[in-house]
This record gives C-alpha cells, structure tokens and sequence, in this order.
C-alpha cells in the first residue's frame, strides 16, 4: 500500500477540530480505549433518512452507526501516530459493515462501532486480513437467521482524501459509501461453499440483544 503524502501525526489545525474536540479524541491513546469510547456513544438510527456523519458530527450529534464509528475511531488513532484505516464487510441479503482497522506489529486488531457485541472489537492476534475478516463469519447473520458475510475490502487509507471530506464536514460524507463500495474485496468463502448452515434458535434469540433500542422498531444497524 502506497504512502500518502500527508503527514503521519496531524495538528489540531490540519483536522479543523476545536480544542475541546482535539483533546477529546487525543485523550483516547489506545485501540482499546478508543473502542471504549466509540461504543458508548449511542446508535444512530438515522430517523430524518441516511446519513454519513463527519467525525466532528458524530462529536457534536453524540449519535453514530458503523462507518462514522469508524471515522472517529481512525481519526483518534491518526491523532496518536497511526494510519486511518477504514475497512469494509461486504454481505448478501443484509447491510455492510465498516470497521477501523490497526495492527501491532505484523498482527491486525478492529475497533468496530455496532449494537451487538458480536461484531464489534477484535484483539490485535490475526496474521492477515482474511482472518481477521474470519472471526466475523458466524455472528455476521440477517434477521431470518442467515449468516450473510460475503468479501472483505482491502485496507484504505482515509488520508488519500482531504480531511475536510471527514473529520470536519459540516454535511454528510457522501463520497464514502461508493469509494468503499469500489475498493477492490476478496471473497471470503471457499470456492464451492454456497450454503452455510443457519443460526439456531438459541443463537437467533441471543442476537436480539442490543445496546440501545431503535425507537422505530426498523432494521437494525449492524
């Protein structure tokens, strides 16, 4: 993956944050932390339509769904040194999942914005993509049960597009969605595999547990 030209630590400057938002992200030093901030912030469950908040709207709304978790998640994690990497979950019959991604050493690890605890962080352990993509596989399920989980993205790099785009857009970050939808994915399944059992009752059941209820009884984010 290229290096872009941009700088490897941002100033609160470059991001177009306030003070209080900078040292709120900036008191976030670990992935671990990060996540724990993230999932505190309750679900966007987008009653006026769509959207794709900015990291400074997730900020000021203190409401988020998956992809703009994950843009304050890698903003964080660019504030302390490390590359803002947004990573895509590709699913048939269900919602794409957006994750940011980081590694410790040659070892990747996910901070994940999601309503349910199966979906969310994952420890730095997984030798390649592909694995880490794995360890979603079974918990990754639509309502009737089906386990959904189809490619994953290569890693990309939210630094090939100006901060303005994401951090401190005042409106929704439109070009997200299709640049995340055109990145190249690898299939994940085995060729041959075209049925994968469904989740049992117990497991179907155990899914329904969210952290924040949708007052809309609507589909759930992931």
């Amino acid at each position: 993956m290229p290096r872009p030209p941009f700088p490897a630590r941002p100033n609160r400057a470059t991001l177009g944050l306030t003070p209080d938002e900078w040292q709120t992200l900036e008191r976030l030093k670990t992935p671990a932390q990060i996540q724990d901030f993230i999932s505190a912030i309750p679900a966007n469950f987008e009653p006026d339509g769509d959207t794709y908040l900015s990291v400074q709207q997730v900020l000021r709304q203190r409401r988020a769904h998956c992809i703009e978790g994950a843009l304050v998640a890698a903003c964080a994690l660019w504030i302390h040194g490390e590359p803002p990497l947004l990573w895509d979950l590709s699913a048939v019959r269900d919602v794409d999942h957006v994750v940011t991604l980081y590694r410790r050493g040659a070892a990747w690890g996910a901070i994940s914005k999601s309503n349910h605890s199966t979906l969310r962080f994952r420890d730095p352990v997984y030798r390649s993509l592909r694995e880490l993509a794995l360890s979603y596989l079974h918990e990754y399920s639509n309502d009737r049960g089906e386990k959904t989980l189809r490619a994953y993205s290569v890693a990309w790099d939210l630094r090939s597009l100006p901060t303005r785009k994401w951090v401190d857009n005042p409106q929704n970050c439109l070009d997200l969605p299709l640049i995340l939808t055109n990145i190249r994915h690898y299939p994940l399944l085995p060729r041959g595999v075209r049925r994968l059992r469904p989740l049992e009752e117990m497991e179907r059941r155990v899914k329904q547990f969210r952290q924040y209820d949708n007052p809309r009884k609507r589909s759930r984010p992931k």
